[in-house]
């Protein structure tokens, strides 16, 4: 199977993040960008950081708008032809839809279900009384009825997901190593039992970026796959 890890380059840095693909490209099977960067350096430093690397680029800017609004920020992203996109899905069935229509083919744009920087306190204080497992798989269900090729979800909450859903792309964040710092993260799990859980994309930042060696960091979660 390809390598599932795609590396998170939390940096407003052009010059780490180049430094950082180029050094890890050979031990991923992506690169994520998000809006620390991309709020740096726009479309222009997206295309830039990934001039020149084979791998797929997942742009993960968690759009959440007005249908029209968001519909149109996805048409501006398409020339930086994204292999993965992330809307929320909080923004309803509308605004879900007119992001899948204004993408292209190639993209696959997926919704983010529940921050894995949240727990069931955190969303009972939002309003959201039956916790984050209830609450991922109500967004998924939104999600898949307005044609989205898959979600983002916690890895504790892919399994159930994937019973309702097993062609949808699961992308898991949260994934630490076992014995590594978890940092802001709540809901996590090691990579080997969040693909085991039914993960297609496992989302690593820190574990790898902010080790000493973030190429040996890599070949070695790569391997315990």
């Amino acid at each position: 199977m390809a390598n599932p890890v795609y590396v998170a380059l939390d940096t407003p840095d052009p010059g780490a993040a180049r430094a950082l693909i180029a050094s890890v490209s050979p031990h991923v099977g992506g690169i994520k960008l998000g809006l620390e960067f991309f709020c740096a350096h726009g479309p222009a430093g997206i295309a830039a950081a990934m001039d020149g690397c084979p791998l797929p680029l997942f742009l993960d800017l968690k759009l959440h708008d007005i249908p029209n609004t968001v519909a149109g920020a996805v048409r501006s992203l398409a020339p930086l032809a994204p292999a993965i996109l992330t809307v929320h899905a909080a923004g309803g069935h509308p605004m879900l839809e007119a992001a899948r229509a204004a993408a292209p083919p190639a993209t696959r744009v997926v919704a983010v279900t529940v921050l894995t920087s949240l727990d069931d306190g955190d969303l009972l204080s939002a309003g959201v009384a039956d916790g984050a497992a209830a609450q991922a798989q109500r967004l998924a269900r939104l999600a898949r009825a307005a044609g989205l090729d898959g979600i983002v979800s916690s890895p504790h909450e892919v399994a159930a997901v994937k019973a309702a859903w097993p062609d949808g792309l699961f992308v898991v964040p949260g994934v630490r190593p076992a014995g590594s710092d978890i940092g802001d993260q709540k809901r996590v799990m090691t990579p080997a039992d969040a693909l085991a859980a039914g993960a297609g994309v496992l989302v690593m930042g820190r574990p790898i970026t902010a080790a000493p060696d973030p190429a040996a960091a890599a070949s070695a979660i790569a391997a315990s796959l």
